[in-house]
């Protein structure tokens, strides 16, 4: 199947939901803080569990997982953690973040804890600054989503009955 019509397919679906606006645009709100979240990894897991849990559209919520694109996530990352340093009054130093991606690429695979130590002192930075985005982009994709969702229900609504008459 053309990656088109896969998108215009979970868009049908997203849209023809039998389920409220409101929880459909909430399903997917929640996808986007889990994949903007410092839980990294666990993502599409947490999300799956959730929308089980929840009885939420699993399709809304994978959905907005994967809106956090791969060349997304270091920049977004980056930026949160300076965010929540800032909150928490942590001092990031200049040369932090050449010392991480030398660390990591010299890391060995028996020993990959050890690539991340130049960041420990930023854990908390990077989680609470995390959260926050996440949160953030969560409310503005729950807002996006209602809008597009009762949207495309009123141009549905609005148009006329097909004609099966069969002439």
């Amino acid at each position: 199947m053309p990656r088109g019509a896969r998108i215009q397919g979970w868009l049908e679906q997203l849209l023809h939901t039998h389920d409220t606006p409101a929880r459909t645009a909430f399903a997917f709100g929640l996808g986007v803080f889990l994949g903007f979240s410092p839980f990294l990894g666990l993502h599409a897991i947490l999300g799956l569990i959730l929308a089980f849990v929840l009885r939420l559209n699993r399709v809304a919520v994978l959905i907005g997982v994967y809106s956090n694109l791969p060349w997304i996530l270091p920049a977004y990352y980056t930026v949160s953690t300076i965010g929540g340093a800032a909150l928490l009054g942590v001092d990031i130093q200049p040369r932090v973040l050449e010392q991480a991606m030398m660390s990591v690429s010299s890391a060995s695979w028996r020993h990959p804890i050890e690539a991340l130590k130049p960041l420990a002192p930023y854990f908390w930075a990077f989680m609470l600054g995390s959260t926050i985005g996440a949160l953030l982009l969560a409310a503005a994709a729950y807002q996006a989503a209602l809008t597009a969702i009762l949207a495309h229900r009123r141009r549905q609504a609005e148009k006329p009955p097909a004609n099966d008459s069969g002439l």
